[in-house]
């Protein structure tokens, strides 16, 4: 049977995502908010171990009467693919990558640790700390040192964060940190030089990645108290913008736009050149105005956010909907014209993420997005495949959030994630993606959700 935590379509389709790839997500506020995430912060990181007691985070079972579960290193250890991030640097084809790229060994280059392990500098690696740890607690969390004793004595995850633990209950935040790796940041960055090197394609999405990795926490009444609680699709709303905010920083950054006399190739549509000659896909799309040979930007997210901006915010959604097109004409005429195009989007941009950020993002928006995204693919947005792949997601993240809150029954929960089912099917391969039959996967999903 389909469901959200057992889905075999939707595993099959993330672990080939994820086959060679670490940790990581994106900091849309450039250099001055990248520093903020934890490998860019000065605290020194005592390592794993620090939290791997039998009595902190290292019990083999969770703890019955306890408020954590006290299992979570376990978890991270045996379930969870960040702690084997580091090993997929010492495989044959990651070597392979190393070699192509003209370094030396992909588990010393610190351009693949920076995302595979927790690369922070020698001088602020804690006695047990262990590279080879992957990318392990204070990856994510922060380094330790100053806030391990608050936590110790229980003083609540307010007094953790303000000791320096980074929050990544935060929505904002945990897309900051997560796109750093995921997509890149003005620190690192996956090009295309390094995905033709044999590097895997980049995609992303937030409240997906969340929910498919193993969870080490338990969110009951006391968590709640304790921390913030955010829908998948808040999440999901918050993770698109700050993805394509990080997109359009790299994108006018001339350390990053440029390599040589080509731009950076990894902002486009891979599959605009990445197909056979004699596969005649093109097909026209409204929103970008651009005919075709015409390689296009990649704005999968900007699909997405036109959708949840429609809705939440119908202004800033129209004037999203008219940069777009702007930004995509602005791409054949120049550098100017492009950064020009651009700077307009990022203010939209973050007016977006202060909206998301402080919706509730109830029944109502639920069901008015899940209709929503269908429609925009049935409009003929989805010829892309990467707009389908997004789009896919973002149904599953819909649906999930809609089950939890109770507004849909077992019976058509089951027959909706059928559907779901051969929508994945259909950008299982990239390859292999035909927008008729994705288009058709999408009708059935409107049929089964005619009840809703």
């Amino acid at each position: 049977m389909w469901g959200f935590k057992t889905p075999s379509k939707v595993t099959t389709f993330l672990l080939g995502l994820v086959a060679l790839t670490g940790a990581s997500l994106f900091d849309g506020q450039g250099e001055a908010a990248a520093q903020q995430t934890p490998q860019f912060l000065p605290d020194k990181h005592l390592g794993v171990t620090s939290c791997a007691g039998s009595t902190c985070h290292g019990s083999i079972e969770p703890w019955a009467n306890s408020v954590v579960l006290q299992n979570e290193y376990v978890t991270w250890q045996q379930k969870d693919r960040h702690s084997k991030a580091y090993d997929v640097l010492l495989s044959e084809r990651s070597q392979r990558i190393a070699r192509n790229l003209g370094l030396e060994n992909a588990a010393t280059a610190d351009v693949c640790l920076d995302c595979h392990a927790d690369n922070i500098p020698a001088e602020l690696r804690g006695r047990t700390f262990q590279i080879s740890d992957g990318v392990g607690c204070e990856a994510c969390h922060g380094g330790s040192e100053r806030w391990l004793g608050v936590h110790l004595t229980g003083g609540g995850h307010a007094n953790n964060v303000q000791a320096g633990m980074y929050s990544t209950v935060d929505p904002v935040k945990r897309a900051k940190l997560c796109l750093g790796c995921h997509f890149g940041d003005s620190k690192k960055f996956v090009t295309h030089r390094i995905m033709g090197a044999g590097h895997p394609r980049m995609p992303f999405e937030l409240d997906t990645f969340t929910w498919s990795q193993p969870a080490h926490f338990r969110i009951d009444d006391d968590y709640a108290k304790r921390k913030q609680v955010t829908n998948g699709v808040q999440t999901w709303a918050i993770g698109q913008a700050l993805a394509m905010q990080n997109i359009l920083t790299l994108l006018t950054d001339p350390k990053r736009s440029h390599d040589g006399i080509f731009p950076e190739l990894v902002f486009f549509d891979c599959h605009a050149c990445h197909h056979p000659m004699s596969n005649l896909r093109w097909q026209p799309r409204a929103s970008t105005g651009l005919g075709p040979g015409v390689v296009r930007l990649n704005d999968a997210n900007l699909v997405m956010l036109r959708v949840i901006a429609g809705h939440v915010a119908p202004e800033l959604g129209d004037m999203l909907q008219d940069q777009t097109r702007a930004l995509h004409q602005a791409s054949t005429d120049g550098i100017d014209a492009t950064g020009a195009a651009v700077a307009a989007l990022q203010d939209t941009l973050s007016q977006l993420i202060e909206k998301f950020a402080s919706h509730s993002f109830g029944g109502d928006d639920m069901k008015a997005l899940l209709k929503g995204v269908i429609d925009e693919g049935l409009r003929g947005e989805y010829v892309d495949y990467a707009a389908a792949e997004q789009a896919t997601m973002a149904i599953g993240s819909i649906l999930d959030a809609m089950q939890k809150a109770g507004l849909i029954d077992q019976a058509t929960f089951d027959a909706m994630g059928a559907k779901l089912d051969e929508a994945y099917a259909s950008v299982e391969k990239d390859e292999a993606y035909k927008p008729a039959t994705y288009v058709a996967a999408l009708q059935a999903l409107k049929e089964s959700a005619s009840g809703l």
